[in-house]
This record gives C-alpha cells, structure tokens and sequence, in this order.
C-alpha cells in the first residue's frame, strides 16, 4: 500500500469548489482552512454546502480530508482574555470539521509566551481536554503538529508533544502531523540514512507511530537546526530528494495522507478553478520516488552548511 499523496488546497468560491480542485491535481487526500485562517471569526457554513462538499469528497474517494486550524489560535498563552478566544475557535474549528466528515484538525500547539515551557504545556493539554469534554461524541481529532521551533513555540521536540499526550491520559481523538521542514528545522537529522532512522527510532519510543496521522512533506530553505520554518518546493531545498524517497517508501508509512504546503503559483485569480502547477510538479516528483532505489537516484541537498 502507498501513502495518499496531496496537497493543502484552495477554498475560494466555496468549499465543494476544494473537491475539485483536488481531483484537477490529482490529490489522494488533502488539507482545506474551513474558515480565514487570519481571523478569529468565520463565515458560517450552510448545511447545503455541508451536504454538497461531502457528497463530492465521497464520489471522488478523497481519503482522508483534514483541516487546518487557524494561525491566531494559541492554546498554550496564559494571557486569560486570549486563552478564552484560542479555546472558542478552536471548538469551532472542530465542529466544522466534524460536520464536514473531516479526519481531523491539524494545530500548532502554541507558544509559551508569558509563561513557562511547563505551563504552556499544561495549559495546551488541558484546554484540549475542556474542548474534547464538551464534545464526547465526536470523531473528530486534533491534529498536534511537530513545530519548527522559532521564537517560543512549543512542540518543536517529541517530548513536548509526549508531556502533551501524557497530561491529556492518552487520550484517544489526539493524533500528531510531522512536517518534513520542521523537523529539519527544529535539529533532527532526516538527511542521512541514518539520521533519518535515529529521528523515526525516537519518535516511535517518544510518541508511539499509532499517533502519526498526517504528514506533511515540504523542503526547507532553512538548515537543520536553524529554527526557522521556510517551505521550498520538493528536492529543491536542504533536504533534497533522498529524505522524500525514503518516507514515501516507509512502510509504517502506508496508507497515511502526505500532503504539500509548499509555494503555490502566483498572480492567479483566487476563485479559478484549475489545478495549481506548482502543486503537479511537486506530486509528481514525490510519485517519482515510488520504489525508486536506482543507481545513481541519490540527489544532494541545496548547500546548507549554516547548521546550528
């Protein structure tokens, strides 16, 4: 069995329209914003086009569809009036996606800002837990992704998101999203063969490979351990191919969506409804990679010395 192969995809002029877009680029799976990732509010969603965006996923075999939250939600901040508007949107971001069939809800866990690393790991795990309480019959998961590390973000380490997973019991609707980018920028080593089985050996002892759930595959224009979260388009960064081939190839791997969040093509009109070139290019490659283990396949990172 594969990996889903896809991408984050646009919504303009409507959600169904994502579907479609999808299909045009040849998407397996993919990632959509159910509302404006820059707002703390959103439109709301008619159940005709509930109905319609689900009819569409089911008839084109879109497997799995999740959503990304919105970049202002910190769950982590002990600052109260901010804690209280991270909490609500993120309880809407998850109804959304359980009224949308949605896998689940892919977040960046917060930063610490005002406090400690151990507060805002308690304040994130305990928030989750107010926002699953109120939700006990939902399917729907939240999505903790592994961080770049910059500034005080947390979760740049499996630890963070293992204390997270602990204070939270274990809970069953938590499951976890690594970024290829960030996990070079963040300091692990998934360039060389063995990096890249040392990186995989932690996570699986840290976190457990039952609570990856979502990948996404990006290249980095930033080296390993730099801290900084910059996505490049597939082997064209310090990662190179050689990393993509080996996950696409993982077997534990199987079956997971793998989605691109790499640059998009500028200067189109946002409600067209045609496939991204970028994004082909990139699924392409990636589809290239399949089982290709030819001499002489091996490619080099983009010179990425700077490591810190």
């Amino acid at each position: 069995m594969r990996p889903r192969l896809g991408a984050h995809v646009s919504v303009a002029g409507g959600l169904p329209r994502a579907v479609e877009r999808a299909v045009l680029q040849g998407c397996e799976a993919f990632q959509i914003f159910t509302r404006n990732a820059s707002r703390w509010t959103g439109r709301t969603l008619s159940p005709e086009e509930i109905r319609e965006f689900r009819r569409r996923v089911e008839a084109a075999g879109q497997d799995p569809v999740v959503s990304h939250a919105g970049y202002l939600i910190n769950l982590a901040t002990r600052n109260p009036a901010l804690r209280r508007q991270s909490l609500d949107a993120m309880g809407d971001e998850l109804d959304r996606a359980e009224a949308l069939g949605l896998l689940g809800v892919v977040v960046h866990p917060g930063a610490s800002t005002g406090s400690t690393e151990a507060e805002g790991l308690e304040s994130i795990a305990s928030g989750l837990l107010e926002l699953l309480g109120k939700r006990r019959r939902g399917k729907t998961l939240v999505i903790l992704e592994h961080a770049a590390g910059q500034g005080t973000a947390l979760g740049a380490t499996f630890e963070h998101l293992a204390t997270i997973l602990t204070k939270m019991r274990g809970h069953r609707r938590v499951g976890v999203c690594l970024d290829t980018c960030h996990l070079l920028a963040s300091g692990y080593d998934i360039v060389t063969p063995d990096g890249y089985a040392d990186t995989f050996r932690q996570f699986e002892r840290t976190v457990g490979l039952d609570r990856l759930k979502v990948l996404h595959l990006n290249d980095s224009r930033k080296p390993r351990g730099s801290r900084v979260d910059r996505h490049e388009h597939i082997g064209q960064g310090c990662l190179g191919l050689d990393p993509f081939r080996r996950i696409v190839n993982d077997p534990r791997f199987a079956g997971l969506p793998m989605l691109l969040e790499t640059p998009k093509e500028g200067g189109r009109s946002a409600g067209a409804l045609q496939a991204d070139p970028l994004d082909e290019r990139n699924l392409a490659t990636l589809r290239a990679l399949f089982a290709d283990r030819r001499p002489g396949a091996a490619s080099r990172p983009r010179a990425c010395s700077r490591e810190r």
